[in-house]
């Protein structure tokens, strides 16, 4: 495992009360960019952020790193930030920057044992795709691709998660 850190200015991140949800993200670059929390922490910096908004970032080897620290609030997903777990997958998009399951074995393999034991930590958490949080616009319990405010990760969780 990577022992890349993000640099963060911990006294001002907030602590999060309490973990429903474990949040799978992408980082919308193609396969071919080699991108880390380092990378992922200028962006967000750039964006007005305080740090990186994602607990950890799995590059395209498989390789975990740490970015806010696990107890704070992430800066992930509008409106569950205070109650969430953020991951991100480096990947996710093709050549034309459309959305693409581009990810490695080694990312997957990754993310099922991260998944594992975060699990084992949050037991209550339910594990989504950052899609899966979009507003279920029709009223009728699913949401939908035509109801996706983005296609992050561009995968569908819950499925992969039955295939294991």
């Amino acid at each position: 495992m990577n022992l890349a850190t993000a640099t963060h200015p911990t006294s001002t991140l907030k602590d999060r009360d309490s973990t429903d949800l474990i949040v799978v993200h992408c980082s919308a670059t193609k396969a071919s960019a080699d991108i880390g929390v380092r990378d992922i922490t200028q962006w967000h910096i750039q964006r007005g952020f305080d740090t990186v908004g994602y607990h950890f970032v799995i590059r395209r080897n498989g390789e975990l790193e740490n970015g806010r620290p696990e107890h704070t609030m992430g800066a992930h997903v509008r409106g569950h930030n205070a109650n969430s777990i953020g991951i991100c997958l480096a990947g996710g998009v093709d050549a034309n920057n459309k959305p693409e399951n581009n990810f490695t074995p080694e990312q997957f393999a990754t993310l099922q044992a991260l998944l594992s034991k975060l699990k084992a930590r949050y037991p209550q958490a339910r594990i989504l795709g950052h899609r899966d949080l979009s507003p279920d616009k029709n009223g009728d319990g699913k949401i939908t691709p035509n109801e996706f405010i983005k296609a992050c990760p561009s995968f569908d969780v819950a499925q992969w998660l039955k295939n294991l």
